[in-house]
């Protein structure tokens, strides 16, 4: 079968988000949806966020992560604005975000609203820009290059027929020290090219979703040297025709962090190094999660590899933590660092349900 031509494939995601889509409950699986209750920072400013904006929600994942007042943060595939004003409350009226998006039905939803939430959240003018843009071509709009102290997007990437340039772009955008924070649908294998030429499976999220390691190799061509997980959950699909179509194909939302760091390494190394997180970020009381594998309770001095020294260390989190030891002795490989499927490979039949 022949593959289906870009232009296409992006005019027919415009028609289903456009219009095909009216609401998240028109989805037709649980891949484009968010299961798991927000912590309750986030949950506060959802309860400030217009009906409207909620309702044509179609995220997979949370894609807020902690410590980011006063931070400027894009987030690319903005939709109908509900987590740009979200992280408007949250980074506070120093801080800025940039919501892109290609549907001019979206934006418009998005757009109507920047005044009714500059008044909710008390700010003298709003913090919040949206722009017409395509997430594949984001050196043609008007954004400096090592501009944004954060970069997000929430079930979009997957949609985009060029991932290797949306990572690419967003690296140079990013200032150093700068974190990509994003949720997006992945296969536990590469997704057969008449699957990919199903308008209704790549609207859904499953089409254009990369087989994971497939997309760890994308990530690092871009700059992101070592890519990580931070939480994830098994897709059901809810729907028998699909499921029919995806055979045994298992999917998984999946969030990730990629860190704007010089000097990391392609494998984690042992230095003698540790960290101690001492407290002070307000969601993060007792304990801070950097990945799926690194948590640091408050006070307690452990361990760790030379990459996570410099995630903590290069970036906004410095602040928040103690540090031991130099790079003065290389001890080896990190013992500990897995290098298999980098997200739980659970039973599909224990997830639920949203849709």
């Amino acid at each position: 079968m022949n593959k289906t031509p870009v232009s296409d494939i992006k005019a027919e995601v415009q028609e289903y988000y456009g219009n095909a889509l009216n609401s998240s409950e028109d989805l037709k699986t649980n891949a484009c949806c968010t299961l798991d209750p927000p912590p309750k920072h986030v949950q506060d400013a959802l309860t400030l966020v217009a009906d409207e904006v909620l309702n044509k929600y179609y995220g997979c994942g949370l894609t807020i992560p902690s410590a980011i007042e006063g931070l400027s943060v894009l987030d690319l595939g903005s939709g109908s604005g509900r987590d740009c004003y979200i992280l408007s409350k949250l980074v506070g009226e120093r801080g800025q975000v940039v919501g892109i998006d290609m549907t001019d039905s979206q934006l418009n939803i998005a757009n109507k609203y920047l005044d009714y939430h500059r008044e909710q959240f008390g700010y003298t003018k709003s913090n919040v820009q949206f722009l017409k843009g395509d997430i594949e071509q984001l050196d043609n709009l008007d954004l400096a290059q090592s501009s944004f102290d954060m970069i997000v997007s929430n079930c979009v990437v997957n949609l985009s027929t060029d991932k290797l340039k949306v990572l690419s772009d967003a690296y140079q955008l990013l200032k150093p020290g700068g974190e990509m924070y994003f949720s997006d649908v992945y296969a536990d294998r590469r997704i057969p090219q008449e699957l990919q030429n199903n308008s209704v499976l790549w609207g859904e999220c499953l089409g254009g979703a990369l087989y994971w390691n497939d997309f760890l190799n994308i990530a690092k061509k871009a700059g992101f040297t070592d890519p990580r997980a931070i939480e994830d959950r098994p897709i059901t699909i809810e729907n028998d025709e699909i499921q029919r179509l995806v055979g045994d194909i298992k999917f998984y939302s999946v969030t990730f962090r990629l860190m704007k760091i010089d000097g990391l390494e392609s494998d984690c190394e042992d230095y003698g190094q540790a960290v101690c997180y001492k407290g002070g970020i307000p969601e993060n009381a007792s304990a801070f999660m950097l990945d799926g594998h690194h948590y640091f309770p408050k006070g307690k001095v452990l361990p760790v590899c030379g990459n996570t020294y410099k995630m903590l260390y290069d970036t906004r989190f410095k602040a928040y933590f103690e540090f031991y030891g130099s790079w003065d002795t290389h001890f080896g490989i990190f013992e500990g660092c897995g290098t298999n499927m980098p997200f739980n490979q659970a039973q599909l039949e224990s997830a639920d349900s949203c849709c």
